[in-house]
């Protein structure tokens, strides 16, 4: 491909902007790593809201990270688009809407941007020098932002970057020094990481079903090593978890940052965890990953397996299965994906497509990944807390999308 806009000479700077969640972040790192491989040469910034900077930790291809709030009051958003005024050859607003737009403008003497098809407005060929379409309710997010490269006229790599923890010696011997947990683990145990607790309920799992999990793991000599954010919800959860499991578990809840938890994925023998940022993490280290998926709709969010090429098919919008070293597993109910916040449309909700999935099928999925094999599946079963018997061959399906 032949490079536009920097033909005769690389950009001498490149700001991405992409001001939404932790895992919309980690999934423009293929668009900031295409622009790398193009430009090895050229230093690139993100900007990003804070507290979604971690997933950038040790990112190779990242020289510096821009935090911005979130909620910031017009005037702070000028002060800080003041503060990045023309200092870039290059902005990239990896996200449609406004606001990457904005600060994309500010920033770059030359602009690039995803837009809306129905956005295509005067106002922003104003704001753009070209304009990647955005077919966001069709393909991939990875897919999505790499339209970026392609309209620059580079060739798009679908790479995502997962964070790190670097080659500090005294850091990686305090980060291994974790692992010294006796009888959770033991010296050359395999280690299976489990994330039970996504930032919103609506996501979750069920709590017999990972219990029953850590006690199938446990029982093939496998470490189980529990992961989580911080919040004082998701540590909560980890603890009925672990007294439900009955088993010896190394909880590391709350205690990593994301660079430590993708170093925790790469150690793994297998990740298993719901639709969250982690997973997406878990996915790019190359680990055999389990991602549990009820409502989401999972042709955009299904997790990104490492060595994916872009222009290829990945997920369906129907159904449970296996691309590279991902397996999805997908709730089952003649709803299934509704794109919504649970059943009863909140952050809260609970979703009856997760909390009916029987352990049986994620511990099917789990053997496949580990070349194990896989248990009796039970047509029925009851698992977890307020949880009925579900026969699912009874279930109504949707032809894949």
């Amino acid at each position: 491909m032949t490079a536009r806009f920097f033909s005769s000479r690389p950009p001498r700077s490149i700001l991405v902007v992409c001001t939404r969640r932790i895992g919309d972040v980690l999934l423009t790192t293929p668009l900031v790593r295409s622009l790398k491989l193009r430009w090895p040469d050229t230093p690139i910034d993100m900007l990003v809201f804070r507290g979604t900077e971690g997933v950038l930790e040790h990112n190779p291809d990242v020289r510096r990270v821009i935090v911005v709030a979130q909620r910031a009051k017009p005037r702070e958003r000028l002060a800080d688009a003041a503060r990045i005024w023309r200092r870039y050859d290059l902005a990239c607003a990896a996200t449609s809407a406004d606001r990457p737009r904005f600060y994309s403008w500010f920033a770059g003497k030359k602009r690039v941007g995803l837009v809306d098809p129905d956005r295509v407005t005067l106002l922003n060929r104003f704001i753009l020098d070209g304009i990647a379409l955005s077919h966001h309710d069709s393909v991939h997010t990875v897919e999505s932002s790499l339209e970026v490269a392609r309209v620059l006229g580079i060739e798009p790599i679908a790479e995502v970057v997962p964070p790190g923890i670097g080659d500090d010696p005294t850091r990686r011997a305090a980060f291994d020094a974790r692992f010294d947990a006796p009888p959770a683990v033991s010296p050359g145990q395999p280690l299976a990481v489990l994330h039970p607790a996504p930032m919103f309920v609506y996501k979750r799992w069920h709590i017999g079903g990972w219990a029953e999990l850590i006690r199938w793991l446990r029982a093939r000599g496998f470490a189980v090593v529990l992961t989580g954010g911080p919040a004082a919800s998701e540590r909560e959860y980890a603890q009925q978890v672990i007294a439900a499991g009955g088993e010896p578990v190394l909880n590391l809840v709350g205690q990593l940052t994301l660079g430590e938890s993708a170093e925790v994925f790469r150690r793994a023998k297998i990740y298993i965890g719901p639709d969250t940022s982690a997973t997406h993490i878990a996915a790019a280290t190359g680990t055999p990953t389990v991602a549990l998926f009820g409502p989401t709709q999972t042709v955009r969010w299904g997790p990104w397996p490492k060595g994916w090429r872009a222009g290829t098919d990945l997920w369906s919008l129907v159904g449970s299965g296996r691309r590279g070293n991902v397996y999805l597993v997908q709730g089952e109910a003649p709803c299934v994906p509704c794109h919504k916040e649970g059943c009863e449309r909140h952050l809260e909700s609970r979703s009856e497509c997760l909390v009916t999935l029987p352990a049986s099928r994620v511990i099917g999925a789990a053997a496949e990944m580990l070349g194990l094999e896989a248990p009796h599946a039970s047509r029925g079963v009851a698992v977890g807390d307020d949880v009925a018997i579900v026969d699912t061959s009874a279930l109504e399906h949707r032809p894949r999308a």
